[in-house]
């Protein structure tokens, strides 16, 4: 059975109260995202498994590189450190060391130190651990709550860290006109291309391959580490793994170029917030 969003956004934010004072709110999505996404692919791993299936997420056995991994250690003195070190093997397993190990969950400045530290972790692992978000059972077939649940937080965080939504997220309304502006809807196959060159959390070009009749391909730059690193996590919550999202600055050093000419690559599709151009040539 498929649970209320309203269950899953409180039990999400519950996690950003047990963060609140001890670190600015524009810092709650590196620790929240993350065990997220952590909680996210460990669920689908296990259903992948009980269905028979060969997952895709790699999990190599004898390693600790599951969310139910950090489990063991809540309450322990060394949780920091253990939950550092399961994302750190998992990251390393699926080539994502660098986007999902940027948060330190052993940071005693940010998270307290002794007991503090302890007890906010082990909360921490709690709230992840209701059935509400055990994402094996809960999602439903069709819905992406996940995806849904990532832009809920994505909306809150610019609101509590007083910054622009739109310097990491477009809204989804403005997303869903611009993807129909481009015609994506049109597109004929999953080898046409869909290029962002300033793509922030990834939330647009997700809105705008939505609507692809036939799939699409997913390119995109991100001048902030931080925030390209939620856009690639954003992408394997939404199923779109083999995205390629690159950082830099798209007009100091574009990443997609042509190798003779040097030039910006042609995409079938380009969507941007805030509107962009480039001149090709």
């Amino acid at each position: 059975m498929a649970i209320k969003k309203s269950e899953l956004y409180s039990s999400l934010w519950a996690s950003c109260d047990e963060l609140r004072g001890s670190m600015d709110a524009s810092q709650y999505k590196d620790y929240v995202l993350v065990l997220l996404f952590m909680k996210y692919v460990s669920d689908k791993v296990k259903k992948e498994l009980a269905e028979g299936k060969t997952p895709v997420i790699e999990m190599p056995k004898g390693k600790e590189v599951s969310f139910y991994d950090m489990l063991k250690y809540r309450g322990k003195s060394d949780v920091g450190d253990k939950i550092n070190k399961v994302i750190g093997e998992f990251a390393k397993a699926n080539s994502l060391s660098g986007i999902i190990t940027e948060a330190d969950f052993n940071d005693d400045a940010k998270l307290g130190s002794g007991k503090e530290k302890v007890d906010l972790l082990t909360n921490l692992l709690n709230i992840f651990n209701r059935p509400e978000l055990d994402f094996s059972k809960n999602k439903a077939e069709g819905d992406d709550l996940l995806g849904d649940a990532y832009e809920y937080l994505m909306r809150h965080f610019a609101t509590e860290s007083g910054k622009s939504k739109g310097q990491f997220y477009t809204p989804s309304e403005v997303s869903r006109i611009m993807a129909q502006i481009i015609g994506i809807d049109k597109s004929k196959s999953q080898s046409e291309t869909l290029y962002d060159p300033t793509c922030g959390s990834g939330s647009l070009l997700l809105k705008s391959a939505d609507i692809a009749p036939h799939g699409i391909t997913i390119y995109g730059q991100e001048n902030d580490n931080a925030t390209r690193a939620l856009a690639v996590m954003n992408m394997w919550l939404h199923n779109f793994a083999d995205a390629d999202i690159r950082q830099g600055n798209t007009m100091a050093d574009p990443k997609f170029t042509d190798d003779k000419t040097g030039k910006l690559k042609t995409f079938d599709y380009a969507v941007s917030n805030p509107p962009f151009s480039y001149k090709n040539g």
